[in-house]
């Protein structure tokens, strides 16, 4: 009996760096891989880069999904299209991050570090439970840098539009006790 080692691998961030790098390696290896970037013509680049390394099942099986991950509705988008694409997940490697951008705050006022570093993340990764629970032996790869810029605190502390009112529209600040419930 032959064990089937080709895994179904999804990499966001993967136009360079890192993200480029592990795409490139696994497509050699023989792995499914789908890769995600927020420009789709950088994207179709890179694909066609790790299609012509593919090597076994990989060939027929180099894709990518575009979403800005600084727009939360864009990954979850970008979840149900890759939850309508694939029948499982072997391995996510949440690899996307932002160290500097022109615009410190999101079209919806948070901290675009916060959203795309960790918010996005999180998001795509339950959404994509489902798809993880298919496979044998699912794993989650998070990445991270120690190069982070500082966060705006003004975002975190309300100041801006409150994070806390994105995610949960009906709580409310109680005065009193300084907390959000």
């Amino acid at each position: 009996m032959t064990l089937n080692t080709t895994k179904t691998i999804l990499i966001t961030g993967s136009t360079d760096g890192i993200g480029k790098l592990a795409a490139l390696k696994l497509a050699e290896a023989g792995h499914q891989v789908y890769l995600h970037g927020r420009d789709a013509d950088k994207l179709a680049s890179v694909i066609a880069e790790v299609q012509a390394v593919a090597t076994g099942a990989a060939v027929d099986n180099i894709d990518g999904f575009v979403a800005d991950f600084s727009d939360l509705t864009d990954v979850l988008k970008m979840a149900a299209d890759v939850n309508e694409k694939l029948p499982k997940l072997d391995v996510l490697i949440n690899n996307a991050g932002i160290y500097t951008t022109a615009s410190a705050l999101t079209k919806d006022g948070l901290d675009v570090r916060f959203v795309v570093n960790y918010l996005a993340p999180y998001e795509l990764t339950n959404a994509l439970l489902p798809l993880l629970k298919q496979s044998d032996k699912a794993r989650i790869v998070n990445l991270s840098s120690a190069a982070q810029a500082s966060i705006s605190y003004q975002a975190l502390a309300g100041q801006t539009r409150s994070m806390i009112r994105m995610l949960m529209p009906k709580a409310s600040w109680h005065s009193r006790c300084g907390v959000w419930h």
